[in-house]
C-alpha cells in the first residue's frame, strides 16, 4: 500500500510540473517555418526588374514599394496599369524611357512623376538605379511620421491609411471610391497548438480589388481552394504573394494569428 501510494505522489507531482513544461516548448514557433531574411527596413518591398536587361546591357531597375504607397494603392498598379502580382512577369519593354503611355509612362510622364528626361537630360538612372544605394534619409523621414510596426518597413500601413497619416489614391484619376466589405473570415489552424487564423476583407480592400485575389489565388466559394497550407504559402503561394516579401511579413504571426501567444 505503501509503494502504490508513494507512486501516485510521484505520478501527481510529475503532471503539476505538465503545464509548465508545456508552455515552455510551443508546439509550433516562427523557428519552425523556413522564411526568407528579412531585408532593412528601407529595402523591405523593393522588387528587381531585371527583365532583358542582361540582353540589353541595361543596368535593372529596383521598383520600391514604400515610395510609390503613399501616393497609390496596390490595385492602381495591379489592376489598372495590369502589372502582373509576380516580379519580371509583366511584359514591360522600356525603349529610352517610352512605353507607349503604359504601364510606368502612365505617371512618370514628366508631369504626374518625373519623367525620361528633365530640363533636356536623360533620367534613366532615376528607375534604372540597382547599382545605386538606398535612400535612407528619405526612408527615415517618412518612418519617423507613420505609425510603427515590428517587421518589414516597420511600418504599420493599415494604421497609417486608418489614421489618415498617408491617403493614396485607389484609381489614376482619383475617382474611384473604396468598396466597404467588412466581411472577417476565421479560418482554422492546421497545426496544433495554432490558434485560428483572421482574415478582414475590409483591410485588403482599401488597398487591394476582388480580381487581385479571386478567382487565380482564391477561389470565390467558401472552403474549397485547394492545397491551402503554410508550406505553400512560405512558397509565394497564396497569401505568400504579397505576405512574403512585400506586404507585412510571416514572421508577424498575431497579425493572422491574434490569439497566438509570442
Amino acid at each position: 500500500m505503501k509503494k502504490i501510494s508513494h507512486e501516485i505522489v510521484m505520478l501527481v507531482a510529475v503532471l503539476a510540473w505538465c503545464p509548465v513544461f508545456f508552455e515552455a516548448q510551443p508546439a509550433f514557433s516562427r523557428g519552425d517555418l523556413d522564411l526568407p531574411a528579412q531585408a532593412a527596413p528601407e529595402e523591405y518591398g523593393d522588387v528587381l526588374i531585371s527583365r532583358r536587361t542582361e540582353t540589353s546591357r541595361t543596368v535593372p531597375v529596383i521598383f520600391s514599394h514604400w515610395v510609390h504607397r503613399t501616393g497609390y494603392t496596390c490595385r492602381v498598379c495591379h489592376v489598372e496599369l495590369e502589372f502582373f502580382m509576380v516580379a519580371n512577369g509583366t511584359p514591360i519593354v522600356c525603349s529610352g524611357g517610352s512605353m507607349g503611355g503604359k504601364y510606368c509612362e502612365t505617371c512618370h510622364d514628366g508631369t504626374t512623376a518625373f519623367g525620361p528626361s528633365e530640363q533636356g537630360k536623360e533620367s534613366c538612372d532615376r528607375c534604372h538605379n540597382a547599382t545605386a544605394k538606398p535612400n535612407r534619409k528619405k526612408f527615415s523621414a517618412l518612418q519617423r511620421k507613420l505609425p510603427s510596426s515590428e517587421y518589414g518597413n516597420e511600418i504599420d500601413w493599415v494604421k497609417a491609411l486608418k489614421k489618415g497619416a498617408i491617403d493614396p489614391q485607389s484609381s489614376i484619376d482619383g475617382s474611384r471610391q473604396v468598396i466597404r466589405i467588412d466581411k472577417t473570415l476565421r479560418l482554422r489552424a492546421e497545426m496544433s497548438g495554432i490558434s485560428e487564423s483572421v482574415f478582414p476583407h475590409g483591410i485588403h480592400e482599401a488597398w487591394l480589388d476582388c480580381s487581385n485575389c479571386h478567382p487565380e489565388l482564391f477561389t470565390i466559394k467558401k472552403k474549397s481552394t485547394q492545397n491551402f497550407s503554410m508550406d505553400r504559402i512560405v512558397r509565394g503561394e497564396f497569401c505568400g504573394v504579397c505576405h512574403l516579401k512585400i506586404a507585412f511579413p510571416l514572421n508577424d504571426c498575431r497579425k493572422c494569428h491574434p490569439a497566438m501567444r509570442r
